[in-house]
């Protein structure tokens, strides 16, 4: 066996060096659309889950709670979200998406769906469904109390 069959045959360097350019396709491409890939995490989340405090939305992102006033205040700058003062707890804010940041949302999924056509290429819709929920699956076992 050859180190280039043995590398091939380690999921966690295959993982890594897909992840790797998932991220920098994803990346240039969000940026033609004028986006971070964190702005869609918010936004998403914001729309799938509701309005959330700062800390909520760092937790269901996995974005740093320092990096998430940044990307915060760039969606608050452009109007994709809303900050309101948390009627229970008035030292913080509840963020909401708005209007214009569910229009965002939608272009950007498009935009996504794109970009996940051109990094799954080689693959066909069952074989695209049953690598997400593989992947799915490993994640929640590594996120899993315990493990």
């Amino acid at each position: 066996m050859n180190s280039d069959d043995r590398l091939r045959q380690r999921a966690s360097r295959l993982l890594s060096q897909v992840a790797t350019r998932s991220d920098r396709l994803i990346n240039e491409g969000l940026a033609q659309a004028d986006a971070r890939k964190w702005h869609y995490a918010v936004l998403a989340s914001l729309q799938d889950f509701g309005p959330a405090s700062q800390a909520a939305l760092s937790k269901r992102t996995g974005i740093y709670r320092s990096d998430m006033v940044g990307v915060l205040n760039e969606l608050a700058m452009r109007q994709l979200v809303e900050r309101a003062p948390d009627p229970d707890d008035q030292r913080r804010n509840v963020i909401t998406v708005s209007t214009a940041g569910r229009r965002q949302l939608r272009r950007l999924d498009r935009v996504l769906d794109v970009l996940h056509d051109e990094l799954l290429a080689p693959l066909d819709a069952a074989e695209r469904e049953q690598l997400v929920s593989l992947l799915t699956r490993l994640l929640d076992h590594h996120d899993s109390p315990g493990s």
